[in-house]
């Protein structure tokens, strides 16, 4: 993959489309979510699983998905660089009475060729707007402390909570801490 550099010379313009994917959608990308998540975890990213991972494995993460999905117990953006799915991000309301306020933002994902080109900040600008949408004005999330993740949420105005040391299995071994995170959003 390539993109335009500053000066947009000798590389094709970087223009992905951030769509939402639907329950009954779902399937037809289930291979291709399958294939991002696994090139994501042996990048080295921290979304809950750890090598080795599976075609079959990662694929039956995605299927299962199908059915919160359609009841509305999660949201699912892609983005598509030409046709395929580079990056995904979750938003994920709160069921319980007193928290129909919030949601959180979940399997934020950028495939490692699509990285470094701002892919990560339009995804997670369509699932804060998404998650207005949903009448969600307060959204957490988690990520590997010391990840460019952890940098990007706090240079989009997402508030530091703390640090829980050993709290996540490292994609490669041993543990990995994690920083928490929220915003508000108006």
């Amino acid at each position: 993959m390539s993109d335009a550099n500053a000066t947009g010379e000798g590389r094709a313009p970087f223009e992905p489309v951030i769509e939402r994917l639907s329950g009954a959608e779902l399937a037809a990308s289930v291979p291709a979510l399958g294939a991002l998540l696994r090139a994501c975890v042996e990048g080295g990213a921290g979304v809950g699983f750890v090598l080795p991972l599976s075609s079959e494995r990662a694929e039956r993460f995605w299927a299962g998905q199908a059915a919160a999905l359609c009841e509305g117990g999660a949201h699912l953006l892609v983005a598509r660089l030409n046709g395929r799915i580079v990056g995904t991000v979750m938003v994920i309301p709160a069921r319980q009475d007193n928290g129909r306020h919030r949601a959180e933002i979940a399997k934020m994902m950028v495939h490692p060729d699509a990285r470094r080109r701002g892919l990560a900040r339009r995804l997670l600008a369509a699932a804060e707007d998404l998650a207005l949408s949903l009448g969600r004005r307060l959204l957490v999330l988690d990520t590997v402390t010391g990840d460019a993740a952890e940098r990007l949420y706090a240079a989009l105005g997402y508030h530091k909570v703390g640090v829980i040391p050993g709290y996540a299995a490292a994609a490669r071994g041993g543990l990995d801490a994690t920083t928490v995170f929220y915003k508000q959003l108006t």
